[in-house]
């Protein structure tokens, strides 16, 4: 599912327009980001829980030239599904 298709079905199932419901999931979006880019959780109960992990800083290999390098440290998002969503999968 794309986002527009994600639109349409909020849209359908909210009964609101299109671009109210383009609105809320750009509203929804921006505001897991601004709470993950300050290092907080977002959790939605029974879908799960948007987080920041830490990577390592570690070396690597090049694979053209095999040469060795560094890559740096880095923070990344992480996603931890809920028991709701776990059971409707299954």
């Amino acid at each position: 599912m794309n986002k527009s298709e994600m639109i349409d079905q909020i849209a359908k199932s909210a009964d609101v327009s299109k671009a109210a419901a383009g609105r809320a999931l750009d509203a929804t979006v921006t505001a897991i980001k601004t709470a993950m880019k300050k290092g907080g959780m977002v959790t939605l109960v029974g879908f799960g829980t948007f987080y920041v992990g830490k990577r390592a800083a570690r070396s690597g290999r090049n694979p053209r030239t095999g040469a060795s390098i560094k890559i740096k440290a880095a923070r990344v998002p992480k996603f931890r599904a809920g028991k709701a969503l776990k059971d409707a999968l299954n």
